[in-house]
């Protein structure tokens, strides 16, 4: 079991499955949402995430046709997002996590997309799209 939270820890959450896979994200979407160069997530199971408290804090805004972003009202924090098209997962903002992760298999994606100021520096395989 996993826990997270949102910076001013008005959302808690419960995810009841392990991360086996981080996917950065470099398309100008992302790069908005988190005002920085790439968004950080996960794809996770819905039925294995619960919020603990704060479902009253939650907000959501259409950041474009059927993607749905999740933050904290309070904060801002970003915390999941869903498509109208896969009801079964969320991409979670892997940086709410409370509880510590390892998981072998990262990648980034949509890299024609980077911010011309960031340099990717590791070895994780690049798709100038989703693979």
């Amino acid at each position: 079991m996993l826990k997270g939270s949102c910076l001013c820890g008005a959302i808690v959450y419960q995810l009841n499955q392990a991360i086996e896979q981080i996917v950065f994200c470099h398309c100008h979407n992302c790069q908005k949402a988190t005002g920085s160069a790439f968004n950080s997530a996960a794809v996770i199971q819905t039925d294995q995430f619960k919020l603990i408290s704060g479902q009253d804090q939650l907000k959501s805004f259409s950041s474009s046709v059927g993607v749905n972003r999740y933050f904290c009202r309070q904060c801002g924090s970003p915390l999941y997002s869903s498509r109208d098209n896969d009801k079964n997962h969320y991409r979670l903002r892997i940086g709410t996590l409370d509880s510590p992760i390892e998981p072998k298999n990262k990648s980034h994606i949509f890299t024609t997309h980077k911010a011309a100021w960031f340099d990717i520096c590791d070895d994780y395989p690049q798709y100038k799209e989703r693979p």
